[in-house]
């Protein structure tokens, strides 16, 4: 019986043994799937990022003018505007989308040094209105350096609420960028002179497909003419683009966010910025 004892103990041992080492093993192998897990997951985002680039830099390609005398504006009957890409790649989606930021209000009109123009401050109200938004003074943040729209949260009264609202319709531009007509949406043409918003959908359905040559011919248009819209701040040409790509492939996604300047005397374009974001998250215009 001392033997048979011994013995029980022993298979116990061993059997104690083994079940520790396969909970080593198991941890072992759970901790190496995770490692092949991620190290995968990190090959897959590598390579979506390579695609997305490849795709902004299709859309720069695309936004090159092949002679600057050639198109004197920015219009929405531009292959810019209607993007396909050229090329297919197997089991991944790309998409791509280029706006023109000068459709947007340019708000640093109004946040230089001393007093903004009347025209540019009675718009501004009139953009508020527009999309219902309670007014909120600008005054603390003129003059100084605004490189951002979410900024706008330091102001009294703006929530995130509010900058969610408001920040499809805003940029940072240069303060000589105008609203170019020729790509605002009926929404930004409801802040001019004598424009409702009935208006304002009906300038966009009547807009030429080739756009306004001029922010004169604009003003003389039928069913604007007359209504006084000053062509203050208006134009017909554009030198800021946004290039947003989204990249799928399976599960995986991918959102890139760049924006775009040509310099006034190259036909180049630079990258402003660049944002890696989540499929969901919302980008920060300029």
């Amino acid at each position: 019986m001392k033997r048979t004892g011994q013995r029980g103990v022993a298979l116990i041992s061993v059997l104690l043994i083994m079940t520790l080492a396969l909970f080593v093993v198991g941890g072992l192998l759970r901790s190496h799937t995770r490692a092949l897990q991620s190290s995968a997951q990190h090959i897959h985002q590598v390579q979506l990022r390579q695609w997305a680039i490849a795709a902004e830099s299709w859309a720069r390609e695309l936004l090159q003018a092949p002679d600057p005398l050639e198109d004197k504006t920015i219009n929405l009957a531009q292959p810019w505007a209607r993007p396909s890409l050229p090329f297919e790649l197997s089991g991944v989606e790309v998409r791509i989308e280029i706006e023109d930021l000068a459709g947007r209000f340019n708000l640093t009109r109004l946040l230089l040094p001393g007093k903004a123009d009347e025209i540019s401050l009675e718009r501004w109200a009139r953009l508020l209105a527009v999309l219902e938004i309670p007014a909120f003074d600008l005054a603390s943040l003129r003059g100084t350096e605004v490189s951002d729209t979410s900024q706008l949260r330091l102001l009294p009264g703006v929530d995130q609420d509010i900058l969610q609202r408001l920040q499809p319709f805003v940029a940072l531009l240069p303060p000589e960028a105008t609203l170019n007509i020729n790509t605002a949406s009926a929404t930004l043409l409801a802040t001019l002179e004598g424009m409702t918003a009935a208006t304002a959908r009906d300038a966009v359905a009547q807009r030429p497909a080739q756009g306004y040559a001029d922010a004169h011919e604009f003003t003389r248009a039928p069913g604007l003419d007359g209504l006084g819209i000053a062509s203050h701040g208006l134009g017909v040409d554009s030198r800021w683009f946004r290039v947003t790509v989204e990249v799928s492939a399976g599960a995986a996604r991918l959102r890139l966010v760049s924006d775009l300047a040509r310099p006034r005397d190259s036909l180049r374009l630079r990258v402003l910025q660049r944002r890696f974001l989540a499929p969901t998250q919302g980008e920060t215009p300029l």
